[in-house]
């Protein structure tokens, strides 16, 4: 395309060989501002998107009702989420131990979250520096399509009520080898830990998050109203689902054959 320019004294047209782009110079300052208002407009979307996945993730635990083990995420960051899982029975029985899970700033396009106890750790997969517990065995790839943050927490409860399945994966061979040669000393160094993790139960807490969980002595006259209150209140909700005419784990319905017409009927 060629630029034609007439002139004011002459009248004479003359022409400048070459395109528009010559003849108007780029505007850098323009493009460099739509680039950033692109680049901010990306990262606003990872952001919101994240975040969305996240509540999504938490969505799920709700509805796993995974019993024993409570889960909330900072509120500082959803990418760190405070936990404590009481154990109920086996070697760590009446063990309230806290941990931390941990999520990358790439979420969930990431490889699996990290899981670290707040407390020292006497257990097969859970190292004994960094009290982290081992995902490999579990999650050897995350995909973020097939594994979920409620799996995790069920990895979690299931390692203190698995100990022979999970010795076969230890990262901390002393309680390995302790918990194949001498079970009786093994179980003694878990009591430890038990004991370690309800003496400590009502420290302040480590961290300065509201979020963080933290317990109080049971004290009658404050909390046996709240425990009557929410009996009461859970009684009242059975009450109110009434029967259930779906067969459990299905949308179909419970039917039963016809009812045989009487003698009087036929």
């Amino acid at each position: 395309m060629h630029a034609s320019i007439r002139s004011s004294k002459d009248g004479e047209n003359f022409q400048r060989q070459g395109s528009l782009r010559r003849v108007i110079p780029p505007d850098h300052d323009r493009e460099d501002l739509l680039d950033r208002q692109n680049s901010e407009i990306n990262q606003v979307y990872k952001i919101y998107r994240q975040e969305y996945l996240i509540l999504a993730e938490y969505k799920m635990v709700y509805s796993e009702n995974i019993q024993g083990i409570y889960v909330i995420p900072s509120k500082e960051s959803s990418l760190r989420w405070f936990g404590v899982i009481f154990v109920r029975s086996g070697p760590y029985e009446d063990g309230i131990f806290r941990f931390n899970i941990l999520l990358d700033d790439d979420f969930p396009d990431s490889e699996h979250p990290k899981v670290a106890f707040q407390s020292g750790m006497f257990h097969p997969v859970i190292d004994p520096i960094s009290n982290e517990l081992s995902l490999a065995s579990a999650f050897p790839k995350w995909d973020k399509n097939e594994q979920h943050l409620w799996q995790v927490l069920k990895y979690i409860q299931w390692i203190f009520y698995n100990m022979e399945a999970s010795v076969a994966h230890a990262v901390n061979q002393e309680a390995a080898e302790l918990y194949r040669t001498n079970q009786n000393n093994f179980i003694a160094k878990a009591r430890e830990t038990v004991n370690f993790s309800r003496d400590h139960l009502y420290d302040e807490p480590a961290e300065k998050d509201e979020h963080y969980i933290t317990f109080e002595p049971y004290v009658a006259a404050v909390h046996d109203k709240i425990k009557t209150s929410m009996i009461t209140y859970h009684e009242e909700q059975v009450n109110k689902m009434g029967h259930s005419w779906v067969l459990p784990g299905s949308y179909k319905s419970l039917t039963r054959p016809p009812t045989p017409p009487s003698e009087t009927e036929s």
